[in-house]
């Protein structure tokens, strides 16, 4: 088994682990998720720790790992949740919030409405800035990376949309 299916995760109090038929469902203050297990591996729940292990050497031993971290991303989820912040940056790009779509104006010959999916919030604090949160990881990343991908960064004035803690390396114009 890899180093990370090695580690425990820690069950945080106020949340219940519970696994059976391949399934393990994760309950905390903020939400429920569950995470499905391959074939051949097994949650050990015990003493405020759950530990991963797989019957195999070989092939569901490559997979511990990325079930550990699964699980470790769900508990965190559940307990503090997750955030992603996105800016716009440019003359007239702006956001707002509207009917669970979030109304995009970036410089393209119409407004883009993007649907806000179940579990997920998101608001906008200025026309400039969109704060994206959510018990799920994947979740609140992908709506981030489905934002950004309307408007990317581009590399020589900047203007796109761009993650907060986003480092744009700008090019040098054409010199003549």
């Amino acid at each position: 088994m890899s180093r990370v299916a090695k580690m425990p995760v820690v069950i945080p109090a106020g949340v219940t682990i519970t696994s059976n038929a391949g399934v393990v469902t994760i309950k905390g203050a903020k939400a429920t998720q569950t995470v499905t297990l391959s074939h051949g591996i097994v949650v050990d729940i015990a003493a405020g720790e759950a530990v991963i292990n797989a019957d195999s050497a070989k092939a569901n031993a490559m997979q511990a790992g990325t079930i550990r971290a699964l699980l470790n991303n769900a508990v965190t989820g559940v307990t503090k949740g997750y955030e992603r912040k996105l800016q716009l940056v440019g003359v007239g790009y702006r956001a707002s919030i509207a009917d669970k779509k979030v109304n995009l104006q970036v410089g393209l010959s119409h407004p883009v409405n993007h649907p806000i999916p179940e579990g997920i919030n998101v608001v906008c604090p200025t026309q400039t800035e969109i704060v994206i949160t959510g018990s799920s990881k994947h979740q609140v990343g992908q709506l981030a990376a489905q934002l950004r991908s309307y408007r990317p960064p581009e590399p020589y004035k900047g203007k796109g949309v761009r993650y907060s803690d986003e480092k744009v390396v700008l090019k040098e114009a054409k010199k003549k």
